[in-house]
């Protein structure tokens, strides 16, 4: 009883304006949230007079949600944030750390640049009690810890990043009109995929709109699909080998994997267009054929962010929905999702900075944005129903069921191979290159570089 009442007089001090804040929610009044971890937080941490300072990749629309959490932060702890964004932050944070001018804290979402700050002693360790943290409370939690986790200075690893705000990219989006005209129901399984592509044939229809273009990006999207499939083909340890080339392009994981894209993109009768228009058609225009009438696809493979290219007016859930791309059955490999995300590391170690990282621990430092757009969460004691829309509501399951969670592949490449020869590669390939020939030209290029 106390305790509710300390937390009714700290709401009320809130209320009052005692603590100059403008916070989106007012504490204690939408039942969404976890308020109850917001003032056991403010118990718990009295920084009054302390500054924090952040600086991660969220311009424009972003930084206004980003900054609309860290007032939850400031309220609770009294420590006043300047947060701070560049158009080529991710040069910018390398520039402060060496030169001894970092932030508190820095927020990536490139794995492989946060490898190197780490590797030169830039970065704190997270420590023993937030490696056990995120495997006991993050859905695949382990997952999340390898993310994380990088070579110091000593050349041990340790856990340097804190994985928050993610993305999904394991999705098929579909018109649930166009199903249901049809009578087709949504596959659970990688072979009931398989079989509605191979039905929709059967019924005169084209199953899929594929797209590789994207100017000097081109190819990019085939990448997306060979990760979903090797993650579906193969073990979770086989996807980090491949990705550091441990395990060479040229092993028959990586080619059967690249075989398993082909399946579905280089058939004539699967792709709106035929296969010789996949690596033309540029990634933005290719979902439009979900929405024509008739339909000249019923599925299309793309992360979370593909609706901003559908026609404008566009209603997730009515006019446009979508599902997990599944696993197969027969695999024993669970729920793999693909994703990207940002990662949170104390650059200059301070009480604030610890004490931020142990904010991001707490499930109203989730809700407040999950409540607005575009954030989506691993952590399991959030409240689902927080969710903006009920798109972002069955992402943010999607993250929860899921068994491994794996970071885009290409990004996790060094450059010349993520987003060079593996992107020129896949469009050789959509063009009729054997997946053997353009695995060795890959590695050969790999090769070259190292």
């Amino acid at each position: 009883m106390k305790k509710l009442l300390a937390g009714t007089a700290f709401f009320a001090l809130l209320a009052g304006g005692a603590l100059a804040q403008d916070l989106k929610f007012a504490p204690g009044e939408d039942a969404r949230f976890n308020w109850q971890s917001f003032t056991d937080f403010s118990e718990e941490y009295n920084l009054d007079g302390q500054t924090l300072t952040i600086f991660g990749p969220w311009r424009g629309e972003d930084q206004v949600l980003v900054e609309s959490m860290l007032a939850y932060f400031t309220a609770a702890t009294g420590v006043k944030v300047n947060y701070s964004s560049s158009e080529n932050y991710e040069q910018q944070i390398v520039i402060d750390t060496q030169a001894g001018s970092p932030p508190d804290i820095a927020v990536l979402p490139q794995p492989g640049l946060i490898g190197d700050l780490a590797s030169k002693g830039l970065l704190v360790p997270l420590g023993d009690e937030t490696t056990q943290w995120l495997k006991d409370n993050y859905a695949a939690g382990d997952s999340w810890v390898g993310l994380g986790s990088y070579k110091g200075k000593d050349g041990a690893s340790a856990l340097y990043a804190f994985p928050y705000k993610i993305d999904v990219k394991s999705l098929v989006w579909y018109v649930p009109e166009n199903f249901e005209d049809a009578g087709y129901e949504i596959p659970q399984t990688m072979e009931e995929l398989k079989a509605l592509t191979e039905q929709i044939v059967a019924d005169g229809g084209t199953p899929w709109c594929i797209g590789l273009g994207s100017g000097g990006a081109t190819g990019w999207p085939a990448t997306d699909w060979v990760e979903d499939m090797l993650l579906r083909t193969a073990t979770p340890d086989t996807y980090d080998k491949w990705v550091t080339n441990e395990l060479p392009f040229t092993d028959p994981a990586i080619v059967g994997a690249i075989d398993e894209f082909g399946w579905f993109a280089r058939n004539d009768t699967f792709v709106d267009g035929g296969a010789a228009a996949v690596a033309t058609t540029d990634f933005r225009d290719s979902p439009k054929g979900l929405f024509a009438s008739p339909p000249k696809c019923y599925m299309h493979h793309q992360a979370s962010f593909i609706p901003s290219f559908f026609p404008e007016g566009t209603k997730l859930g009515q006019d446009a929905d979508f599902f997990y791309m599944p696993a197969y059955a027969g695999k024993d490999l669970g729920k793999p999702v693909l994703g990207a995300g940002t990662l949170a590391m104390i650059t200059k170690d301070s009480e604030a900075a610890r004490a931020f990282i142990e904010w991001l621990k707490t499930p109203i430092a989730h809700e407040v944005w999950m409540a607005q757009s575009g954030f989506l969460t691993p952590l399991k004691s959030v409240n689902v129903e927080a969710y903006g829309n009920d798109a972002l509501k069955k992402q943010g399951e999607i993250l929860l069921n899921a068994t491994t969670f794996r970071f885009d592949g290409s990004d996790l490449m060094p450059g010349k191979i993520g987003a060079g020869a593996f992107w020129t590669g896949m469009v050789d390939y959509a063009g009729g290159k054997s997946a053997a020939d353009v695995a060795a030209q890959v590695q050969k290029e790999w090769d070259a570089i190292k």
